[in-house]
Order: C-alpha cells, then sequence, then structure tokens
C-alpha cells in the first residue's frame, strides 16, 4: 500500500490566518471557532511570516500572565517555521515533528500557496509507528558513526 501524503491526511483544507498585528485574543477565538490547533501568520501579500499553537498561548500568555488582547500574535509566534510540500509523506513529516519537537506543519506549494497545516493528530498510528522506527535507525546509524 502506497503511503499518504500530508495533503491527502489533513483534516481542514481552508487555511486558517491573521495579521501579524492581531490580538493574541483574537487568534485563540479564531482557532476555538474553527477548532484548529494552530493559525498561520501571513502580511498583506498571502505570505507565511510565522505560526502560533495552543501551546504558544499556553506558555506565552496564559504561564507568563500576560493579556491576550494586548498582546499581538506577532509578539509571540514562532517566526519563519518549518513547513513541508504537499506531497511530503506522512511518516516524514512525523519525523521532522518529532525531531524537532513540534505537533504543526503548515504544507507549503512549489509556489508558496498555503494548502494546509499538518498536525500530528492528522497521522495514523501505522504511521506514527514508521516513523517512530525510522528515527530509530537514523539514531543507530548515527551512534555507529560516532563509534
Amino acid at each position: 500500500m502506497t503511503e499518504r501524503t500530508v495533503l491527502q491526511s489533513i483534516g481542514q483544507r481552508h487555511v486558517l490566518t491573521v495579521k501579524p498585528d492581531a490580538s493574541s485574543y483574537h487568534a485563540a477565538c479564531a482557532m476555538t471557532k474553527a477548532h484548529c490547533g494552530s493559525i498561520l501568520i501571513v502580511d498583506d501579500g498571502g505570505a507565511m511570516l510565522g505560526i502560533l499553537t495552543e501551546r504558544d498561548l499556553m506558555t506565552k500568555i496564559v504561564a507568563q500572565r500576560r493579556d491576550p488582547e494586548a498582546t499581538p500574535v506577532s509578539a509571540i509566534m514562532t517566526h519563519n517555521p518549518h513547513f513541508i510540500a504537499p506531497q511530503t509523506t506522512v511518516s516524514d513529516a512525523v519525523l521532522i515533528m518529532k525531531r524537532h519537537n513540534f505537533r504543526h506543519l503548515p504544507v507549503v506549494s512549489s509556489t508558496s500557496q498555503l494548502l494546509g497545516v499538518f498536525s500530528i493528530r492528522d497521522a495514523m498510528p501505522r504511521e506514527l509507528a514508521e516513523a517512530d522506527t525510522m528515527a530509530e535507525q537514523i539514531d543507530q546509524e548515527f551512534t555507529n558513526v560516532l563509534s
């Protein structure tokens, strides 16, 4: 069986975006309404500047007791996030996520069009297991090279 690509696996095909001057509160409300764990920050031309996730809101707003209505997303977003091509396999995307410790990857076309966001929740158990196996193999090969 051929492995799914991230574009085949993403649940939501629309892209949730805000401008960098939007408040963190506004972004959180938009994410809640869309049942989405992340939102992309874009400039006036639609180019991706960053990503804001539930984790960012928790660690950079709630845990630091910042005012979400007074804090723009540009102050707490991840600038220039990793992104993947639509033809990336799910297990490769999961491997990238595990290596960098994040749960959301924007999917961007070769023409820089934002196509969606791949979430760890979009992966199936089989694909997660394949990514774990790949990570272990890479770690073992790295250890062998260093030995």
